[in-house]
């Protein structure tokens, strides 16, 4: 997990983003990569006949390169290899242009305070198209703790044992390990099976056994979290066309709204 992508873009969430691409390149001692995307603006109609998008994108533009000339400044300080790209576009397919040879991307979950762009889809999108993990942060987050411990939400599918295996160069900086198993009555791999595959990396792990049965999975994986204090949480990321519209039980959007430490999605 030497090469982290992440988006740049003057929002509420860059400095969340920019310092947890930071921590996570200075842990793995890899390069930072970030993409600073004008946003094409969009308009139907009147407006945009009148060229109304035009001077729009100019803006967006102009906004961008302020928001370089802010950012590398700060890089220039900062003990990390860098490259940095500028795009214009659609947010999404600009991200999922520059994810080629990623192998980690730093994404916001969600920006309550404006309705675009759109991050907590962007997440699903990217995930989705790109097959490359996410580290979805809170937009108020400060730092990564690389170091701290990791909670892992475990039910036995595809999902979760993705999760499991592109985590591995994270977990071996974590000082503990917590599986959480949750059982639906359908459990096909327990969690013993992922807390030997850890042994093998040499990642000690302990379990915790819940049933969904009795409470919700994303009550469960959130209080579990809450109890032990972890710096991040490793999950499957589930999800079809629309990754919003179609979650495992809704796990993945409530985790995405709710939780207050970042999350580490695979799919």
């Amino acid at each position: 997990m030497k090469n982290v992508l992440v988006l740049l873009h003057d929002d509420p969430g860059q400095e969340a983003r920019f310092q947890t691409a930071l921590d996570v390149a200075r842990a793995l001692d890899g390069h930072l990569t970030c993409i600073d995307v004008a946003v094409a603006p969009i308009f139907v109609g009147d407006y945009a006949d009148m060229g109304g998008t035009a001077l729009l994108m100019a803006d967006e533009q102009q906004r961008e390169s302020a928001n370089r000339t802010r950012m590398e400044a700060r890089l220039r300080v900062e003990d990390v290899p860098y490259t940095w790209r500028d795009a214009r576009g659609f947010l999404g397919q600009c991200v999922r242009d520059a994810a080629v040879m990623t192998d980690l991307i730093v994404l916001n979950r969600e920006l309550d305070d404006i309705l675009y762009p759109d991050m907590l889809e962007l997440v699903g999108e990217v995930l989705i198209k790109t097959g490359k993990p996410i580290l979805a942060v809170p937009a108020t987050a400060k730092r990564f703790d690389a170091f701290g411990s990791a909670l892992l939400a475990w039910d036995g599918s595809p999902q979760s044992e993705a999760a499991l295996r592109a985590a591995i160069p994270l977990l071996q900086h974590s000082r503990m390990v917590t599986i959480l198993e949750i059982d639906d009555g359908s459990l096909k791999l327990p969690a013993m099976e992922a807390a030997t595959y850890l042994s093998r990396h040499d990642i000690k792990s302990m379990i915790r056994r819940h049933s969904s049965l009795i409470d919700l999975p994303s009550t469960l994986i959130l209080a579990t979290a809450a109890e032990l204090g972890v710096a991040y949480v490793v999950m499957g990321g589930f999800g079809h066309s629309r990754f919003i519209e179609a979650t495992f039980g809704g796990v993945t959007r409530r985790m995405l709204k709710e939780s207050p430490v970042p999350i580490f999605l695979a799919h």
